[in-house]
């Protein structure tokens, strides 16, 4: 058994004086362990079901025991089913999510820095670490940008759910004839790598400049560039076209340490470009199934109807206010259940 044979790694002499192998050994070792886990919940609760079946027979429980056995077996058995969506390398990785303001000024700006609290109420409720590592404010109100990084196992292969346009449409709090306006901001999810994955980055295609970090913190915050914007000329290998990957990071005071995160936001979205490319020519060959398209609208949030709705699969919900303080669980799960099946083609 793989998990068993990894345990005895772990234990050997010298395991971890190789960082890289250790790691990769010990994501391994975590990532079966919770499916040893899930099977023996499901296995458990199986058992509890017949038992409480067998019960009622002889008068020892009542049906509402039998129907609460049952609920909770489905319940770990859909859980289970909903963990095999995530199959992919990618699906185990932490991940960054980047919110644009959509044109509108206050308006959309409003927007992002609502899908900002959304998803960070969604990180804290699964205990995923959140950072966040580049900000800019509104005009006004509101964001104009955001990213943040959000650290735990399997992070990315749920998020990549909420890649696409979010429209919302309320009675705006900015209009003093109350008018109905609708507002749109899109939501970037990119796996955030790590140790384990190797990712080139050509040393000749970067550059860097130093700004001063703005926002709150302190008098001497304006008076050293410890913001870093790092510019990477990237050439498409398929097409040959050549593009510049900005990223911009102000998380801490030290210019070294804010470098070293660029880097890692960098190494991410070059990883994430070439999972695209695995998919473009995947998708090529599904052309029978209903297709995904990233940059499209994704879901509408209409506040005033009181209605949510995901375009692509159709689910929705009325308790808008939820969804707001970050309940989107099942809007994650209709999507991974259409459109995450395990690949089983051959490549």
């Amino acid at each position: 058994m793989e998990l068993e044979e990894d345990d005895l790694r772990s234990q050997e002499p010298g395991f971890w004086d190789d960082r890289s192998r250790s790691d990769e050994v010990m994501k391994r070792v975590r990532a079966n362990k919770k499916w040893v886990s899930a099977y023996d919940r499901v296995h458990s609760a199986v058992e509890e079901l017949a038992l409480a079946s067998d019960y009622l027979k002889e008068g020892i429980v009542e049906e509402g025991d039998v129907d609460a056995a049952y609920a909770e077996a489905i319940r770990l058995t859909e859980e289970a089913e909903l963990a095999n969506m995530l199959q992919g390398e990618e699906d185990q990785l932490s991940a960054v999510l980047k919110i644009v303001a959509g044109a509108g000024g206050t308006e959309s700006q409003d927007w992002a820095q609502m899908l900002m609290r959304l998803y960070q109420r969604w990180a804290e409720a699964h205990d995923y670490k959140v950072t966040v590592t580049n900000l800019q404010d509104g005009d006004d109100a509101g964001i104009k940008t955001v990213t943040f990084e959000i650290e735990g196992d399997t992070a990315y292969g749920y998020l990549k759910s909420e890649n696409g346009v979010h429209r919302l449409v309320r009675v705006s709090p900015f209009n003093a004839q109350g008018k109905r306006m609708t507002s749109f901001a899109s939501v970037f999810v990119t796996p955030l790598v790590d140790d384990t994955i190797e990712v080139y980055v050509d040393p000749a295609k970067v550059s860097w400049d130093l700004f001063r970090s703005g926002g709150a913190g302190g008098q001497n915050v304006n008076k050293v560039e410890t913001g870093v914007r790092l510019r990477y000329q990237y050439t498409d290998p398929d097409t040959g076209e050549t593009e510049e990957i900005l990223i911009e990071n102000t998380e801490t005071r030290k210019q070294t340490e804010n470098r070293e995160n660029a880097m890692r936001l960098l190494r991410s979205q070059l990883y994430d470009r070439e999972l695209k490319r695995r998919n473009a020519a995947k998708a090529k060959i599904e052309a029978g199934k209903k297709k995904i398209e990233w940059g499209s609208q994704i879901r509408s949030y209409v506040f005033d109807d009181r209605r949510v709705k995901d375009h692509r699969t159709g689910y929705q919900t009325s308790n808008v206010q939820a969804v707001m303080d970050g309940d989107i669980d099942p809007f994650i799960k209709a999507f991974l259940m259409e459109f995450g099946a395990p690949d089983t083609s051959e490549s």
